[in-house]
C-alpha cells in the first residue's frame, strides 16, 4: 500500500503530517509523490486567508481527478471552516483539526466496510493531541509543535474558532521528542504552534522548555517560528540574551503600525509599544533579523492609516514583511466592519508593501557583505544552500555537506538572499 500527502499551510501542519507519514510507514506503507500511484491521499488543508481554502478545495478536486481509486482523506482547517462544502465533495475520510493522529485506524475501517466516514468536534476546550516525532523527512531543521489553538481572538481572524483553545504539550515529552530528533542528526528545532510564545505545561513556560532543551547535547539551534511583541517578557529576553544556542532572528507579526487598526483587529498592544520592545531587543544579539506579519486593506483603513504602516515598518526597520492583504473571512467581527477596502486599493497597497519589504530585505542583507557567517547548508548540488542562525539565505557555489555547518565569506546580495565563498 502507498501513501501520498499533500500540506498547505503551517508548520503545526507540516509537522502533523510527518507524524502522519511516520505512522503510515510504521505499519507498512510506502510513501509516493505520485498521487496517482497512491492508495491512500491525505490532505491537510489550511484555511488562514480564502486563498488557502480555494487553494485546498482545488488540491481535493485535483487528487480525486488524478486518482479515483485512492482512499481520499481531508483534515485540517479548511476543512473545518468548510465543512458543508466539503461533506459534499468526492471525499472518503473528513475530519477537521482533531484526531489527525487516528487517521490510519480510520483508513483500516474504511477498508473494511467502504463506508464514508465524517467527523468534527464542537469542543472549545480540547486536549492536546499527543504526537511525536523522531524524524523529519527531507529536512535539516525539524519542526517540534508545542503548543495549538489561540484564544486572541484577532478580530480578521477564524483560527481560533477552528483550532479552539489553547493548549500545550507535556513538558517531559517535548524534551524527550527533540532529544530524539537530535539523536537522528538534526542540530536545529523550530519550536512551533498555533501561538507558540503561549507554551505552558506543568508550571512551565516557554523560556523553562528552551533553556531545558539547550542543555542538549548536539543541539546547535534553537528556532522560534514565532512570537508575540506581548509575550517578550523579561525572562524571555534575559534568556534571549544569555543563551547563544537561541538564534538570533525572531518573527514577530506587527499586522498594522497604525493604532487606529490596531485597535479595530483586537490586537493587545500599541505601535509605540512594540516600536520599544524591538528597540530593546536590538541591544541583546548581534545581527538580530526581525521579520513580521503585516495585514493591508483591514477595513477603515484609509490612505492616511496605511501610510502610517509603512512609516511604522521603515521605523522599525524589519529586515522582511510577510504581506497579506485583507482576507475577509464569515463569522468573524471585521467581516462585518463598515469601509471595507475595495480591490482594486487593496492590490495597490499589497504592492507597495512588498516593495518596502523587498527594499528592507535588501538592505539587511547588504550589511553582511565582506563578513564571514556560519551556515548549516540545507540542500547541495553544483551550489549549496543554508541558513545562518539569523536566517539569512546563503548561496555558495560548491557541492558541499549536506546539514553541516561551514564559514563563508559573503560577496554578494540580493533581496533574497546572500552569495559567499567558503573561508
Amino acid at each position: 500500500m502507498k501513501l501520498n500527502i499533500i500540506t498547505l499551510g503551517c508548520k503545526v501542519n507540516a509537522y502533523e503530517s510527518e507524524f502522519i507519514k511516520s505512522l503510515f510507514l510504521s505499519n507498512g506503507y510506502l510513501y509516493t509523490d505520485c498521487l496517482s500511484d497512491a492508495d491512500v491521499i491525505v490532505i491537510n488543508t489550511c484555511s488562514v486567508t480564502n486563498q488557502a481554502d480555494q487553494k485546498s478545495a482545488k488540491m481535493i478536486r485535483h487528487a480525486r481527478k488524478e486518482n479515483n481509486h485512492a482512499v481520499l482523506v481531508v483534515c485540517g482547517c479548511s476543512a473545518e471552516y468548510k465543512r458543508e462544502e466539503y461533506t459534499n465533495l468526492d471525499i472518503d475520510i473528513l475530519i477537521g483539526t482533531k484526531d489527525k493522529s487516528h487517521i490510519l485506524e480510520y483508513v483500516n475501517v474504511f477498508l473494511n466496510k467502504h463506508e464514508k466516514f465524517v467527523q468534527f468536534s464542537d469542543d472549545m476546550h480540547p486536549s492536546f493531541e499527543n504526537m511525536a516525532i523522531s524524524s523529519f523527512s527531507a529536512k535539516t531543521r525539524a519542526f517540534v509543535k508545542i503548543q495549538d489553538g489561540c484564544n486572541n481572538f484577532c478580530s480578521y481572524c477564524v483560527i481560533p474558532y477552528l483550532r479552539k483553545g489553547i493548549r500545550s504539550k507535556d513538558f517531559d515529552e517535548t524534551v524527550c521528542e527533540i532529544k530524539a530528533l537530535v539523536n537522528n542528526g538534526f542540530k536545529e528545532v523550530v519550536l512551533t504552534g498555533i501561538h507558540t510564545g503561549s507554551y505552558y505545561n506543568n508550571g512551565h513556560d516557554l523560556t523553562d522548555l528552551i533553556h531545558e532543551i539547550s542543555k542538549i547535547d548536539g543541539l546547535e539551534l534553537i528556532r522560534i517560528s514565532s512570537i508575540e511583541i506581548t509575550e517578550l517578557s523579561d525572562k524571555f529576553l534575559e534568556e534571549f540574551k544569555n543563551n547563544n544556542k537561541i538564534c538570533n532572528h525572531l518573527h514577530v507579526p506587527i499586522q498594522s503600525g497604525s493604532n487606529e487598526i490596531l485597535k479595530l483587529m483586537n490586537r493587545k498592544y500599541q505601535k509605540d509599544y512594540f516600536i520599544d520592545k524591538i528597540n530593546l531587543l536590538r541591544t541583546l544579539k548581534a545581527d538580530l533579523n526581525v521579520t513580521t506579519d503585516c495585514i493591508v486593506g483591514f477595513p477603515g483603513e484609509s490612505e492616511e492609516l496605511f501610510n502610517e504602516t509603512l512609516e511604522t515598518i521603515k521605523k522599525i526597520n524589519f529586515s522582511k514583511v510577510h504581506v497579506f492583504p485583507y482576507s475577509k473571512r464569515n463569522g468573524t467581527v471585521a467581516a462585518s466592519l463598515p469601509n471595507q477596502v475595495d480591490g482594486k486599493t487593496l492590490k495597490e497597497r499589497t504592492l507597495k508593501l512588498i516593495r518596502l519589504s523587498d527594499e528592507l530585505n535588501l538592505s539587511y542583507n547588504k550589511t553582511f557583505i565582506g563578513k564571514t557567517v556560519r551556515v548549516l547548508i540545507e540542500t547541495t548540488g553544483t551550489e549549496s544552500v543554508g541558513h545562518t542562525a539569523n536566517y539569512l539565505k546563503v548561496i555558495v557555489k560548491d557541492s558541499l555537506e549536506h546539514n553541516h555547518f561551514y564559514d563563508v565569506l559573503i560577496t554578494d546580495c540580493d533581496s533574497e538572499a546572500v552569495y559567499g565563498v567558503l573561508k
